[in-house]
């Protein structure tokens, strides 16, 4: 994530000793180096509160992830239940979708399932009734 300019932190309900022996035990495991990113012990649910997914019955945060652009906007929010895996690569797609939006000052947009180097769309009252002259759900689910 980095390489897209991109600042990832984890945090967790768990504490710092059990993301360290996490980190040990497992992670390193999988991954060469480990935590590859901060990790934060968010033990009292308070950044978990104000993101709404601390389970205060259970005491510990659902699994989220937030994009919140360089204006501190949050741009997009996933929420899974433990059983569900994350998807890293949908998360990649997003930001890049999210930094073309931007850099483009919205002039551009991105359609579903959108990937680099496939066609963006451009609003306005001109695309109205139009876009699939411009997008095709192809675009959307072929490499």
């Amino acid at each position: 994530m980095r390489d897209l300019g991109v600042e990832v932190i984890a945090v967790s309900t768990n504490s710092i000793q059990s993301h360290k022996i996490w980190d040990e035990t497992e992670l390193s495991q999988m991954v060469e180096g480990g935590i590859p990113y901060p990790m934060v012990s968010d033990s009292a649910g308070k950044v978990g509160k104000k993101f709404g997914v601390y389970d205060e019955d259970a005491g510990i945060d659902v699994r989220g992830r937030f994009i919140i652009d360089p204006d501190g906007v949050l741009q997009a929010m996933e929420v899974l239940t433990p059983p569900v895996g994350r998807n890293v690569e949908e998360l990649i797609r997003q930001v890049q979708a999210f930094q073309l939006v931007r850099e483009t000052g919205g002039k551009e947009v991105t359609p579903s399932g959108w990937r680099p180097g496939k066609p963006t769309l451009k609003p306005g009252p001109d695309a109205v009734g139009k876009i699939y002259k411009q997008w095709t759900p192809d675009n959307a689910f072929n490499e």
